[in-house]
C-alpha cells in the first residue's frame, strides 16, 4: 500500500486510535489524532469520519472515536484460526528442537483443553489429548495460561475447584498454586514436575495475541527421567517458538523458513 495513498492515510488514523486505546484511553478525539500524527486537523477529521462510515471506528461521548466492536470480533476469529494453523507450525518446530511431545492448550473455566499436538515419530503416546479437559491447577498448561492473571482472578477461577491429588507434587490449594505461579513468572516459564501424574515433567510458556492477552500455552511434555535434565534447553526452544507464534498471531510472520527460530535438536 503506498504510504501517501488515501487508504494508507485512512488506516493511519485508525491505527492512531488503536494506539490510544492500547495505552488505556477510552478513545481519541480529532485533536488527539492530529497531534499524534502531526497532521492538519481538517484532514484527520475527514479520515476519522470515513473510518466511522466504513465501520472501522465508532464515535462515542465527548466526540471521541474508538475501534468498532466488530473489529475485535473479526480479530478474535482470525486469532483462533491462526492458533490452529500457525500453532501447528510452532509445534512441529518445537518437536524438531526438543524431540519431545509438544502441545498447545487453552483455558476453559478451571480446566485446560488441548487444541494442538505434535509428537516425535518414535513416541509411544497412545491416543490423543485434543479436546480433552484437565484441571488447570495441575495441568501442563495451567500456570502459563494464568500467567497474567491477578491473585484475585486466580482465586475466582478456582473458587469452586476441589484440589484433587493427581501426582506426588499436585498443588494442595489455591495458595499453593499461586506460589508456584509466582516462581514460574520469575523463571520465565512454568515447570510442572509430577503435578499432573507420577513421572511426568513439562515446561510451558504463555502465548499472547494482538491485544497482548494470553490466549494459549505452548508446552513440552515428557518423562521426568529424560526431560528434567534438559529443562534449560527445552525451555529456551519453547520461548523462541512461543515468540514466533505470537508474531504470527499479530500478522508479523509469513511462515517462511527464514522467519522461524533456528534451534538445534537437544534430544538424545
Amino acid at each position: 500500500m503506498p504510504k501517501n495513498s488515501s487508504m494508507g492515510r485512512g488506516m493511519k488514523v485508525v491505527f492512531a486510535v488503536a494506539a490510544r486505546q492500547e495505552a488505556g484511553e477510552p478513545g481519541a478525539t480529532v485533536a488527539d489524532v492530529a497531534a499524534d500524527l502531526g497532521r492538519d486537523r481538517s484532514q484527520v477529521s475527514r479520515g476519522l469520519k470515513v473510518a466511522d462510515q466504513e465501520g472501522f471506528l465508532i464515535r462515542g461521548e465527548r466526540r471521541a472515536y474508538a475501534l468498532h466492536w466488530g473489529l475485535y470480533a473479526d480479530a478474535q476469529a482470525i486469532t483462533e484460526q491462526r492458533l490452529r494453523t500457525d500453532g501447528l507450525t510452532a509445534l512441529e518446530g518445537l518437536v524438531a528442537a526438543t524431540n519431545e511431545g509438544c502441545f498447545l492448550g487453552v483455558l476453559q473455566g478451571d480446566s485446560t483443553v488441548t487444541i494442538g499436538e505434535r509428537v516425535p515419530a518414535a513416541s509411544r503416546m497412545i491416543g490423543s489429548w485434543i479436546g480433552r479437559p484437565y484441571p488447570a491447577y495441575c495441568s501442563d498448561a495451567g500456570q502459563a495460561l494464568l500467567w497474567d492473571a491477578s491473585e484475585q482472578e486466580v482465586r475466582t477461577v478456582f473458587a469452586n475447584t476441589e484440589f484433587v491429588r493427581h501426582g506426588p507434587n499436585t498443588p494442595a490449594s489455591v495458595d499453593d498454586f499461586i506460589g508456584r505461579l509466582e516462581q514460574a513468572r520469575s523463571r520465565g516459564y512454568s515447570v510442572v514436575d509430577e503435578e499432573a501424574e507420577p513421572g511426568l515433567f513439562s515446561i510451558a510458556v504463555p502465548v499472547r495475541d494482538f491485544r497482548g492477552e494470553v490466549v494459549a500455552a505452548l508446552q513440552v511434555v515428557g518423562p521426568k527421567t529424560r526431560l528434567a535434565g534438559r529443562r534449560t534447553e527445552c525451555a529456551a526452544a519453547a520461548v523462541e517458538w512461543g515468540r514466533w507464534l505470537e508474531a504470527a498471531l499479530r500478522g508479523e510472520s509469513n511462515n517462511n523458513e527464514a522467519d522461524q527460530p533456528v534451534t538445534e535438536n537437544t534430544g538424545s
